[in-house]
């Protein structure tokens, strides 16, 4: 007798990929906004956002489903965190960026490493009880963290720049795809490489919208940037809310 579950993430396609990007360039520019252009300071920011970011955790934990709002609530302020996190480590710590990134990609391994032990499955198809949910939003924590210490890696410590940097890692992104739709890796591996991108994706997104022209960006306000990002976000995640196609329960 076949037994069903719920899945507690989001279904993917063409809108989970734009909020997912649109969600890091927020998490880039909203944490710079509220640190700098507020003058909250970074060490009172991160504790600020992190928080926050346990608070909307409990909230969507407690959904023990796919619940749009406190699903992508939650993306958006592990994105905004897991760049404070970075931010702190490297400007307050004075921690080297490639030392993080070596820390974060350690870090990473070690959870999918325990989360495969445990469950033997890494799909995001079968986040389907509480242990595995934990290990999924541990690492999209991490991977954030990650991302935006190879994005300011590759583009401001190895000056490769912004827009050169959004190619990079959107070719990446890209190229994960065409792999698993030619066979060579499976959805899995595919999706982890796209997912973990597009974390420096759109940090260099928002870095080459609202950095000076002298420093390789557009110049773009912050403010403007963040409102029209969000006004994108709140309306995508308010028609999957309304459409709900992404509750249906999986057998396993």
């Amino acid at each position: 007798m076949k037994k069903e579950f719920i899945n507690r993430v989001a279904s993917l396609g063409l809108l989970f990929w734009m909020i997912k990007i649109f969600s890091t360039t927020v998490g880039e520019t909203a944490a710079d906004y509220v640190s700098v252009n507020l003058n909250l300071g970074l060490v009172f920011t991160t504790i600020l956002m992190g928080v926050i970011t346990i608070g909307v955790f409990f909230w969507n934990f407690n959904q023990k489903k796919y619940f749009p709002p406190s699903y992508w609530l939650l993306i958006v302020m592990m994105s905004i965190e897991g760049t404070l996190i970075t931010d702190f480590l490297v400007e307050q710590l004075n921690v080297s960026l490639l030392i993080l990134d070596v820390i974060f990609a350690i870090a990473m391994g070690l959870v999918f490493y325990f989360w495969y032990k445990k469950e033997h499955s890494l799909s995001i198809h079968s986040i389907n009880n509480d242990s595995r949910e934990i290990f999924y939003w541990v690492i999209v924590l991490t991977t954030f963290a990650l991302g935006t210490g190879v994005g300011d890696t590759v583009s401001e410590y190895l000056n490769f720049g912004y827009l050169n940097s959004l190619i990079l890692f959107g070719s990446i992104f890209i190229l994960a795809g065409a792999l698993n739709y030619f066979k060579i890796i499976n959805g899995v591996l595919a999706f982890w490489i796209a997912f973990i991108v597009t974390r420096p994706i759109g940090a260099s997104l928002g870095d080459l919208l609202i950095q000076e022209p002298k420093d390789g960006g557009m110049g773009v306000s912050i403010t403007i940037v963040n409102i029209l990002f969000f006004i994108v976000i709140i309306a995508s995640v308010g028609y999957l809310a309304n459409k709900n196609d992404s509750s249906k329960s999986i057998e396993v």
